[in-house]
């Protein structure tokens, strides 16, 4: 039988300023460093797939796009979806996608670290 995968096992988003993206993924989503991280970025405490911001790998240039992780889709899964998305408002982050409901419960996206579109859904 060929080999085949099982599904993602890591995420990470490339980004300029790896402090200013864990900070936002701390304050504003509530995500807690894992105990071990490489020098080069913050893995977060994520079940079941762990979720990282790590530094730009050679050649890679966000300037050059229009959005980083355009065609990329990563969704997060929220204790409360509405609350988040409250937050978030509060705190003056861009609402890209409107809270609306889907078949995994109530999801809306919004501009993370650097120009990332992440989506939330659950609660």
């Amino acid at each position: 039988m060929p080999a085949t995968l099982d599904g993602p096992d890591f995420v990470a988003l490339q980004v300029r300023d790896v402090d200013a993206a864990a900070a936002f993924c701390e304050q504003h989503l509530g995500l807690r460093r894992a105990a071990a991280s490489p020098p080069h970025g913050v893995v977060f405490d994520t079940e079941p797939t762990p979720f990282a911001v790590r530094e730009l790998l050679p050649g890679v240039d966000l300037d050059e796009t229009a959005r980083p992780g355009l065609g990329a889709v990563i969704w997060f899964k929220a204790s409360d979806a509405q609350e988040l998305h409250d937050q978030l408002v509060a705190a003056g982050i861009k609402i890209l996608a409107p809270l609306a409901d889907s078949p995994f419960g109530p999801m809306f996206s919004f501009e993370g670290p650097e120009g990332y579109r992440l989506t939330a859904h659950g609660g």
